[in-house]
């Protein structure tokens, strides 16, 4: 009896053991579900896998009993295994970071954002912000970055899509349901729940804590839901981005000062901050007010210790974009902590968000705060660069814009969320892979690409366009009967749609700048485009208009007519509630990804970079990443890279339906003897080769850490080291440079004419200045042959006394001496700390 009892609690034990390896397998969102391992969730229920992919919805529809029946069963039991042995085989190799000489010195990397887009399972994204936040966290755990992530989570996120049958569009907010997403409380080491508090006015928020596994990755999320708090304060994390100024006010409070409390409870003390975008600006005040805690100094030391570990990426490309308070709503949630905790005036805090010399009562701006706290900052593409510079200038205004210190690092994708499983397959057959957890394209991608040929690239293409058609036929007929439309209409929604007509996908968010509508400047040409005889074209159309916009709202309408034309019918489909799932099935089977904002509005984009790894070709606008992306032999662009006003969308609008009839569609269906497209599969193959590796975000992450979290995480152990020594110091010398710099003045600088060009001699009266602090140079502005310049002058031994320093120089070009101005510069060891001490620049003309 003893013995059967003893076997009893064994294969109890067993099961038990097996059911918290299966349960870990479901909450990881670092792995990829697909043919070559779903197997374990399709016995368990089938019918959920199939509709969801959600692995924990699988465990949560399938009782306790069912669940063990499955693990006892030898063969369940051998396939859960191989999986769990993969994955920590997977979790255990080596890593690019672990290769790097000074992995230990950059220490930990914690990444704070509004919104992040990791599965379709976790709704706590909007669109391309938080894409881009989800798919780093999952490079960053493919390479092995320390990144720990921060973020929000959401009662509703943002809200969910309905087109009725007027074309109306209806905002839905259903509830996440925390049971039946893959996240887990985040527990103190008692096994308590761990949470936190922020003090507002007159009342205490308290805040849970939660996490999700990434691979190697976490994040932390937080929650304001709490029943101990009043009903307004549990709604601070009801809606993504929902609410007014105040509520907005509110949540990047929490976020930002909540979320450095969660980290240092959780036991993380990261050296470096990256903040994806201004939401979370207020982190660098809670970091500093945490560093003087710990530290024993003041704010300013702190703040300047801690700056060097704070990097900025600005996504937006439009000064509308950035996120605006009105001081007196800043001071009424913030001056206590503000004046008692950091021990500083209210409005020496507020100014770091204005304008230099403006009006105390002008709005704070989180963007120009977050740039003021921060050691670094980053634009997501080249352009974007351009723009960005422009758009901070008011911070800078004795800087001429290109030397506004702002520059770039390329957005990228996840390659192995975004790319079809066919396509993985192959890349796995291709390089000897056998494993599904992620798929890292090589260098040699090109190399790769010529082993295989015209028929297999032809065929996958083939495949997914097939695939996409049969999702999109699902999709119109649940939406048709969402709406209440007979059986006879249900069965013939997408009937039309056809798997080997060339299928155009347009998927973004409707606003006028992003001009969705282009296609519908001529409706009848644009039908007599979708249904040529010998040529016809389907396009496929998703998005969302916010709720508040009235403008796009109406576009969506615009569609929804035309769509109701008979002569649309069967060629032209609107999929409704654009989310990460219908945006995986577009880009992995649309041949051509069209994408048309107005320029310079995109800042990056990362939708067309997702058809590359699928054989997919981009027909964009020069904006955003496909201006330093295109080439003729890539894909298509739109526009003449120069920037417009709306008076000029039918000249593209022009442009694009002559691209269409021209060269796109002619491409495509111009075929050979074997029924192939050779012109349309070599673009394919110099896309793919090109572009693939390149629009990664491996790629990027790899970017961030050799540019910005190698660099700075030196930065700040040096400025933290001894004491705060350094930290100290460039506070008291900047307090001196602030002092002194009026009295810095140049005399009439001297231009000689010499053999080249001219030989130069400055006389600069300090004024009180250190010299070591300053560099004097000649700057000329950028000219139609040449962009702008400089040239460093040097000091001299002369005439002059300790308040005056003579420096010359020569330089070899002769433009007329009016194109050349004397000025002095700030060195540029600190130059983030510079601009916030001074006005960085004096000119002397």
């Amino acid at each position: 009896m003893s013995h059967s009892s003893g076997g009893e609690r064994a294969s109890n034990d067993g099961c038990n053991d097996r059911y918290d390896a299966l349960r870990r397998l479901a909450f990881d969102l670092g792995i990829r579900w697909s043919g070559a391992n779903e197997d374990i969730w399709m016995r368990l229920n089938p019918d959920v896998w199939q509709m969801t992919h959600n692995p924990c919805l699988v465990l949560n529809a399938v009782s306790r009993e069912k669940i063990d029946e499955h693990l006892a069963d030898d063969t369940f039991a051998v396939q859960l295994q191989r999986i769990i042995d993969q994955h920590q085989k997977h979790l255990a190799a080596p890593t690019w970071f672990t290769t790097l000489p000074d992995a230990s010195a950059i220490g930990q990397i914690a990444y704070f954002s509004m919104e992040y887009m990791l599965s379709e399972s976790l709704p706590l994204y909007s669109g391309g912000l938080g894409n881009v936040a989800g798919d780093q966290l999952k490079a960053a755990s493919d390479l092995g970055v320390p990144v720990i992530a921060v973020g929000m989570l959401w009662q509703h996120g943002y809200f969910r899509q309905e087109i009725d049958s007027a074309g109306r569009q209806h905002a839905l907010f259903p509830v996440n349901d925390t049971a039946q997403m893959p996240i887990e409380p985040l527990l103190r080491p008692d096994g308590s729940l761990l949470r936190l508090a922020i003090d507002l006015p007159g009342l205490t928020v308290w805040l849970r804590g939660w996490q999700v596994r990434i691979g190697r990755s976490r994040l932390l999320l937080l929650d304001s839901n709490d029943p101990i708090n009043p009903v307004p304060v549990r709604l601070i994390t009801e809606q993504l981005y929902g609410g007014d100024a105040e509520m907005r006010l509110r949540q990047e409070i929490v976020l930002g000062i909540g979320g450095w409390r969660l980290l240092e409870a959780a036991g993380h003390h990261p050296r470096i901050c990256h903040l994806n975008d201004g939401h979370a600006a207020f982190v660098a005040l809670e970091r500093a007010r945490n560093y003087m805690c710990v530290h024993s100094v003041d704010f300013q030391v702190a703040l300047t210790a801690t700056r060097a570990g704070n990097l900025f990426t600005t996504h937006t490309p439009v000064s509308e974009g950035f996120d605006c308070f009105e001081p007196a709503l800043i001071g009424k949630y913030l001056r206590r902590y503000i004046e008692q905790e950091l021990e500083q005036p209210l409005q020496n805090i507020i100014s770091m968000g204005q304008a230099p010399g403006g009006a105390a009562d002008s709005a704070f701006n989180t963007a120009w705060f977050a740039l003021r706290c921060s050691g670094a900052v980053n634009a997501v593409s080249q352009l974007h660069a351009q723009t960005s510079r422009r758009l901070f200038q008011p911070l800078f205004p004795r800087v001429p814009t290109d030397e506004v210190p702002i520059g770039h690092i390329v957005n990228g994708i996840h390659i192995p969320t975004w790319m079809s499983t066919d396509v993985q397959e192959r890349w796995q057959s291709t390089r000897g892979e056998q494993h599904p957890w992620s798929v890292s394209i090589p260098a040699d991608i090109g190399r790769l690409l010529g082993e295989v040929d015209d028929g297999l690239l032809w065929q996958l293409r083939q495949q997914a366009r097939a695939v996409l058609v049969a999702f999109v036929r699902q999709q119109l007929a649940r939406s048709e009967a969402v709406r209440g439309e007979s059986l006879s209409v249900i069965e013939c929604a997408g009937a039309g749609l056809h798997p080997e007509v060339l299928t155009l996908g347009f998927a973004r968010r409707f606003a006028p700048y992003k001009r969705p509508n282009l296609l519908l400047a001529d409706p009848d040409r644009l039908l007599r485009l979708l249904n040529h005889p010998a040529r016809p074209v389907q396009l496929l159309i998703a998005g969302k208009a916010h709720p508040a916009n009235q403008v796009g709202q109406e576009m969506i309408r615009q569609w929804h007519q035309f769509i109701r034309r008979p002569e649309a019918r069967g060629r032209v489909a609107f999929i409704e509630d654009y989310d990460m799932r219908i945006a995986r099935h577009l880009v992995q089977g649309v041949d051509v990804w069209i994408n048309t904002p107005r320029r310079p509005w995109e800042a990056c984009g990362t939708s067309g970079m997702k058809v590359l790894a699928n054989g997919g070709l981009n027909l964009s606008q020069l904006d955003g990443w496909w201006a330093q992306a295109y080439a003729a032999d890539l894909g298509w662009a739109l526009g003449d890279a120069q920037e417009h006003s709306a008076e000029h969308d039918t000249a593209d609008a022009e442009q694009l339906y002559l691209l269409l009839e021209k060269q796109v569609i002619p491409a495509f269906y111009d075929r050979g003897g074997d029924g192939r497209p050779a012109g349309w599969i070599k673009r394919m193959r110099a896309s793919m080769g090109t572009l693939v590796a390149q629009y990664s975000a491996d790629r990027t992450v790899r970017e961030y850490v050799e540019h910005y979290y190698a660099p700075m995480a030196r930065a700040y152990v040096a400025r933290a080291g001894h004491d705060c020594a350094l930290a100290r110091n460039l506070v008291a010398r900047y307090a001196d440079l602030v002092k002194h710099w009026p009295g810095l003045s140049i005399d009439d600088p001297v231009f000689a004419q010499g053999e080249a060009g001219y030989d130069i001699r400055v006389m600069v009266k300090l004024g009180g200045v250190d010299a070591s602090l300053i560099q004097v140079q000649v700057y000329r502005s950028a000219q139609s042959s040449e962009p702008w310049k400089t040239w460093n002058l040097t000091p001299v031994a002369g005439p002059g006394s300790a308040s005056a320093v003579c420096y010359t120089g020569a330089i070899a070009e002769a433009y007329p001496v009016d194109f050349y101005t004397v000025r002095i510069v700030l060195k540029r060891e600190a130059e983030m700390d510079a601009c916030v001490a001074v006005p960085w620049i004096l000119w002397q003309k």
